[in-house]
């Protein structure tokens, strides 16, 4: 097989620090020019494994053994403005406000006047220092003493049980007890006693319980469950009953239960190895995933005068660093001794004074803070929502405006936003047209700029107007859009000229620019032509045209992110519309992509229906303006490649726009320098935004995960969900900087590769077999998957499609990411209240996951296959007539409508179970699911089956076929 390896590809983009590159690039790679020096990742040139069938190698490669990857130094700062921003989100359950000052105490020391805030303006300030002053201790509250790091010791098997995650992933509201510091064994008193002071207990046991559990974790006789040997070959029956539980990582229990939920903020090995050589023998991918804006039904919120963080670092406190008694605290990330502030000793919520360690910051992995006005270079901008409008012929003919303009107007007061909030429209098609909806007009006023070359706001002062002060205007506008151009013959579309007079508009404030396009831009500065091959549907082995055809959109996009706009795109189109070279612009400015092919409101439904309520979800969800997040980790650990959509300001610092609470990230890690003398290391994102409602606020998640010193326990610890969703990130890039074929070839080398050093480096005794640990049981399976994706497959398909696939892959969050690439199949004509969960007076009916294959199919039966953004109901021919009339309300199988997207609500048992099932899934996704009922005779059959990944198919093997090609490889 060639070597497929993900290395990092040089070229991806030109460094933006003394302006844009003069080169076009790819709408998908990982901001590599942006990126600081990389230190050696995963799997880089990936030695050669043969020929593989040639379904899978199209362009070998040559041989190489982990060569460090190269990119550009970064530049720290583009265009991009410094201001830290402040940020928004749902109201909290409760909210802290500054402490009191207890009766003897004495205020604080105010921050240094030098600091900004989260993100320093000079990001060189932000590199972590060596602090190799302070000896390492592991993270739990502990004294100086008894810092040597234990001789290895035996790990007890239950450290690695794969339990379901908790069921409550964020903490509740009662969530700070007061809990005693773990294992209180000896008492002392500070140096000079306050009567108002608790004496603060110095937790060693806690110390010693911390060094035997984490400190070179190695395995007995009695392997745990997540090391079990499994024959792929042999056993078929590998998905569990339900959803996937995330590992557990081997944690002492008081540690655990304060650790970040992996719904937020996960990684691809919870146990973390002490060396880049045991890494690289390993062969697996280290990285994080994120979903760092997440909707949380539980936010603690703390208000606070002094944010505590290490003076060092800048890390915030957490609940994983080490108090050396009740003045002092050891960060985790740098190892730096800091002071704690007085104001820190008393504790809002249970209003004591002298216990630090038991205040919300340190008793919450994730926690927002209202920020003080050191976070702030600028006041904080009002939420600005920009409208752009395709109202070409071709754009009338679709009917989205009608839809557009309804559904904003129904939803007008959900925008988030205060009395501050602003809103504008610009619609356009071979000019411009601007509306002037200043207070005291009776009615909008059209401005049409035809000079599309030098585009400029006819009277930038009313364009965008106080939505509370002008909402009659603004309603009437929305209501006499679809009429005003509904005799247009006008065919062209300056899209380019558009995006320039919004930018113009918008960059004073920043903001949202939701622009929606029905075309390819045909004229004016953007413009493009057709690329899309008809030879390319029928064989796609190696797909052109993934990389953008100018950096125009990307140029544009970087001026956006420099000015704190976010550009997010809504394309409905039956035509190519090269979303390749569109897709920068929201790629870059941290926006999102929306793809509605082939929409039409009167002939496609199902996309209208899709359309409408993903609308409405992105007009009402919550925003955060002028965001950045910082991403530290503790020292010896690095970051060198970010996935997903945004601008990366310097080596660990992104420049969001807006941030979103459906965007997901990614993060490539490698091992610096040796851990050897860590017993845990932590991961912290920060994450700084404007509200809607004006303020300044910081999420901080963070995360530990124990160090450990042999492979089979780096294996017992793997995240098989998350490795998928990494790789699949990686692989994106591959195909626009490298090729499709390139990208397939590494990633089944990464099933080779992780399942041939696991069989060589772990397994003491030889097996017939392909054999594989269960905690990656599923990794096979999951390759195969994504090679069968819309993203990766060879058989063909629009172009659009394809990219918009990637797109999905690179934004999505892993949860989501994960329904898309490995569907779910439930049999659902027999649905029962056995084992069902009981949510708010429902009971829903909890079905068996299924193997997606033909051969679990029955004729006699029904079966839902929920694929993320489609769900199919498949109907046996000889499905019974209750399950017809019951459920469908249909007398019989041939009366089934072949365009059916709605389950009719009848008063039955059956009808009831499946419509509840099909309403909890769609309630657990950011996005609108539409379902199609399907019968044999159906058109939409072909792309059901196309979902068996386990069977063989016309460009691709079968599951079993798959893994007799892996156990070959690995033999060789």
């Amino acid at each position: 097989m060639s070597s497929g390896g993900f290395a990092s590809q040089n070229g991806a983009g030109g460094s933006y620090a003394n302006g844009p590159s003069q080169s076009p690039v790819g709408v998908f790679p990982s901001n590599q020019g942006f990126m600081a020096p990389p230190q050696p990742g995963f799997m880089n040139n990936l030695p050669s494994k043969g020929p593989p069938p040639a379904i899978y190698s199209q362009q070998p490669q040559p041989a190489g053994n982990h060569p460090s990857m190269h990119r550009s130094t970064p530049p720290h700062a583009n265009s991009v403005n410094h201001a830290p921003p402040a940020l928004n989100v749902m109201a909290p359950p409760q909210t802290f406000g500054p402490p009191l000052p207890p009766p003897a105490a004495v205020r604080g020391t105010p921050p240094p006047a030098h600091s900004d805030g989260v993100y320093p303006a000079h990001p060189g300030h932000m590199h972590r220092p060596l602090a190799s002053s302070y000896p390492s201790l592991q993270p739990a509250y502990q004294s100086v003493s008894g810092a040597q790091t234990p001789p290895p010791a035996q790990t007890q098997p239950q450290l690695y049980p794969q339990m379901p995650p908790p069921a409550q992933t964020q903490p509740q509201t009662q969530l700070y007890p007061q809990m005693p510091p773990p294992a209180q064994t000896q008492l002392y008193s500070q140096t000079q006693p306050q009567p108002q002071m608790q004496l603060y207990p110095q937790p060693s046991a806690a110390a010693a319980q911390l060094s035997h559990s984490l400190a070179s974790l190695s395995l007995q006789s009695q392997p745990p469950e997540a090391l079990r040997v499994v024959n792929l070959l042999q056993e078929r029956s590998l998905l569990p009953p339900g959803c996937v539980p995330p590992p557990v990582p081997c944690l002492p229990h008081d540690l655990q239960k304060l650790n970040c939920s992996p719904e937020v903020f996960r990684c691809t090995l919870t146990s973390i190895p002490q060396t880049q050589s045991l890494l690289n023998k390993a062969k697996l991918p280290l990285g994080l995933l994120l979903h760092p804006f997440k909707d949380l039904s539980q936010l603690p919120v703390v208000t606070s005068s002094n944010i505590v963080r290490c003076r060092s670092c800048r890390t915030y406190i957490n609940p994983f660093v080490t108090f050396m008694d009740a003045r002092r605290w050891k960060c985790n990330l740098c190892h730096r001794v800091n002071d704690v502030p007085e104001e820190f000793m008393y504790n809002p919520v249970s209003r004591s004074y002298g216990a630090p360690h038991k205040r919300p910051e340190v008793q919450n992995a994730t926690i927002e803070f209202i920020a003080p006005s050191e976070y702030m270079l600028r006041p904080p901008q009002p939420a600005v929502y920009l409208f752009l409008l395709d109202v070409s012929h071709n754009a009338l003919e679709t009917g989205y405006l009608d839809v557009v303009c309804q559904t904003l107007l129904d939803n007008l007061d959900s925008l988030p936003g205060d009395t501050r909030t602003k809103i504008g429209f610009i619609t356009f098609d071979s000019t411009i047209h601007f509306y002037n909806l200043q207070e005291g007009l009776s009615q909008p006023q059209m401005l049409v700029v035809s000079d599309i070359d030098d585009v400029f706001l006819p009277t930038p002062d009313s364009l965008l107007v106080n939505l509370s002060e002008c909402r009659e205007l603004v309603q009437d506008l929305l209501a006499s859009l679809p009429q005003m151009f509904s005799k247009t013959m006008e065919t062209q579309s300056a899209l380019g000229p558009a995006l320039q007079a919004a930018f113009k508009l918008l960059s004073p404030t920043g903001g949202r620019m939701s622009v929606f396009q029905t075309q390819l831009p045909t004229i004016g500065i953007g413009a493009l032509k057709p690329r899309e091959e008809p030879s390319q549907k029928a064989n796609a082995k190696d797909v052109q045209h993934l990389s953008p055809a100018t950096d125009f959109y990307k140029k544009l996009a970087l001026d956006c992110s420099g000015h704190h706009v976010a550009v997010d795109l809504f394309l409905l189109s039956a035509q190519y519309s090269d979303l390749s070279s569109l897709g920068c612009i929201s790629r870059y400015s941290a926006g999102s992509v929306y793809f509605y092919p082939s929409y039409h409101k009167q002939h496609n439904p199902p996309q209208t229906e899709r359309l409408l309520k993903d609308l409405k979800r992105y007009l009402t969800r919550k925003i955060g303006f002028e965001a950045v997040m910082r991403i530290r980790c503790t020292k010896g650990l690095s970051i060198h490649t970010f996935h997903g959509n945004f601008f990366v300001r310097s080596t660990d610092l992104l420049s969001l726009a807006n941030v979103n609470p459906d965007a997901g990230f990614a993060v490539q890690m490698s091992i610096e320098e040796n851990l050897l003398d860590q017993q845990a290391v932590s991961f912290q994102a920060a994450l700084l935004y404007t509200s809607s409602k004006g303020e300044r606020r910081i999420r901080v998640h963070t995360l530990c995960l124990p160090v450990v010193n042999s492979l089979s326990d780096i294996f017992a610890g793997t995240d098989v969900q998350a490795i998928t969703a990494l790789l699949a990130s990686m692989a994106v890039d591959r195909c626009v900087t490298a090729s499709l074929s390139d990208a397939r070839d590494a990633l089944i080398n990464a099933a080779i590769d992780s399942l041939a050093s696991y069989r060589s480096s772990v397994l003491t005794v030889p097996q017939p077999g392909l054999l594989a640990p269960a905690c990656l049981r599923l990794l096979p399976l999951y390759i195969l998957a994504l090679l069968k994706h819309k993203a990766f497959r060879t058989s063909g398909g629009r172009l659009d499609e394809r990219v918009f696939a990637m797109c999905q892959l690179k934004q999505q969050p892993l949860v989501f990411l994960l329904m898309m690439v490995h569907p779910g199949l439930y049999r659902v004509d027999q649905l029962t209240d056995e084992g069902a969960l009981n949510i708010n007076d429902r009971t829903i009916p909890q079905p068996r996951a299924l193997q997606l294959s033909v051969e679990k199919l029955s004729r006699d039966a029904a079966f839902l296959m929920d694929c993320g953004t489609v769900m199919y109901l498949w109907v046996g021919r000889n499905c019974s007539p209750e399950f017809l009339t019951e459920v469908l309300g249909v007398d019989s199988y041939a009366a089934v409508p072949l365009d059916m997207i709605q389950l009719p609500e009848l008063d039955t048992a059956q009808s009831s179970r499946l419509r509840v099932f099909v309403d909890w899934l769609r309630e657990r996704r950011p996005f609108h699911t539409v379902l199609h009922v399907i019968r044999d005779e159906s058109p939409l059959k072909a792309e059901f089956m196309q979902n068996m990944i386990e069977d063989l198919s016309e460009s691709a093997l079968s599951y079993y076929e798959f893994l007799l090609h892996l156990q070959q490889q690995i033999s060789k």
